[in-house]
């Protein structure tokens, strides 16, 4: 199929395609890789009487250092992730995860603010906003305002930017002392959405002894990516190790709320998210033990 007819812009400045925004108020919709929003087009699930591509926009595409981690610009592809030293130096957690990210075709063309203001439940990059304490920041005619992730993600593909606004960019905050990170998922194949993931962060005290703070959060099991802020506090304090892993994937469980669907029932996802848990901890807790 093709697209239903709609008016086409590619502003060289946010200042002008916002512009354009607040004269096409619900109807409009922002291309940058344009991965999610063409197919969805192209099957006529969404017909946007406008479409603002800002992929002229000049300075766009950037990675910058940002409090320890990194921001990048709103055209920045997701192949940046892979190869970029500054992600690999700070936050070598992001060009692990980039790696599932669709296939290289997809990732060298999608971009990561577009990812993430699409909002797909199932996606790598929300998830690792929302475990990374990113924080959004969206340009409208208004002006600008900065979005925590814990505040950006709202339900199934729905964000709190408003249709006047671009998501200019995305910063991702670097990780606390002494955290390792472990990112796995599980896909019917390489490249598909997750039916469950998992990104988990896990820190010491410095004698290694006890765990200082931990991170869990969860895609594909929600409307969106979910952080158990109630077993990372649980965590916090206990012994690094199986008893305490497995307690914290009992414990995930029942605070998880997905769905069933044709992909797998909500039981099992709940069940994978478990086994997930158990395994990214140990998978984090032995890069600790590697650095001591």
């Amino acid at each position: 199929m093709k697209p239903a007819r709609f008016d086409y812009y590619d502003p060289r400045t946010f200042e002008e395609g916002v512009e354009v925004l607040a004269s096409a108020g619900t109807e409009s919709k922002v291309m940058a890789g344009g991965q999610s929003l063409m197919p969805l087009m192209n099957m006529r699930l969404v017909r946007p009487a406008v479409v603002v591509d800002i992929n002229r926009v000049e300075g766009a595409s950037y990675v910058k250092p940002w409090e320890g981690g990194v921001a990048v610009g709103a055209t920045t592809r997701q192949r940046s992730l892979e190869w970029d030293g500054l992600v690999a130096e700070r936050l070598p957690i992001l060009q692990t995860a980039a790696r599932h990210i669709g296939h290289t075709q997809i990732r060298s063309r999608g971009t990561i603010c577009g990812s993430i203001a699409h909002a797909d439940p199932a996606a790598e990059l929300p998830a690792l906003a929302l475990a990374l304490d990113a924080e959004m920041e969206v340009q409208s005619k208004r002006g600008k305002r900065t979005v925590a992730a814990a505040d950006f993600f709202v339900d199934y593909l729905t964000t709190s930017l408003e249709p006047d606004e671009i998501l200019v960019e995305t910063r991702f905050r670097g990780s606390p002392a002494r955290m390792a990170w472990a990112f796995l998922e599980v896909s019917r194949r390489h490249g598909d959405f997750a039916m469950v993931g998992i990104v988990a962060g896990l820190a010491l005290e410095p004698r290694g002894n006890a765990i200082s703070d931990a991170r869990l959060t969860y895609f594909g099991v929600s409307g969106t990516p979910v952080r158990c802020r109630e077993v990372e506090v649980a965590l916090t304090g206990q012994q690094p190790g199986e008893d305490a892993f497995a307690s914290a994937a009992a414990d995930i469980q029942p605070l998880l709320d997905p769905s069933d669907d044709v992909h797998a029932s909500a039981a099992y996802r709940r069940s994978v998210a478990g086994v997930l848990t158990q395994r990214a901890l140990t998978q984090a807790w032995r890069q600790l033990q590697k650095e001591v």
